[in-house]
């Protein structure tokens, strides 16, 4: 069902656990299938310094957590926002059809911990 790559990132995440002190937290969920994801993010110069993430969920919810970590570290936070949904399922080689919706999380938690940390700093 799923790829090499899904597979590594499931049994092999990159970038879990939490931030202390973060710039930037963002939480996201599907009441559907159940899948949380918390994304917390260090910010240094308007790029995203550090990022580590927590995901309660599928194999593809803790793959696509773990892939759009790699895809946003040192991006800076215009350029993170730009990550879609799409982009990290092809970063992935794909997903199932009914795992799609994981990758929607993943862009959108990064997305909510960008605008967190924007509210914070009166930038929004």
């Amino acid at each position: 069902m799923y790829n090499d790559k899904v597979m590594d990132h499931f049994f092999n995440p990159r970038n879990v656990g939490e931030l202390e002190n973060p710039d930037g937290v963002g939480q996201v969920g599907n009441p559907v299938c159940g899948d949380v994801m918390r994304i917390t993010l260090r910010i240094n110069d308007n790029r995203i310094e550090d990022i580590k993430f927590r995901t309660f969920g599928c194999g593809a919810a803790i793959a696509t957590s773990s892939m759009v970590t790699e895809m946003v570290k040192g991006l800076t936070l215009e350029e993170a926002m730009q990550i879609s949904n799409k982009e990290v399922a092809e970063a992935l080689g794909g997903l199932p059809t009914q795992k799609l919706h994981c990758s929607n999380l993943a862009a959108e938690a990064v997305h909510a911990a960008i605008k967190d940390y924007r509210q914070k700093k009166g930038l929004d």
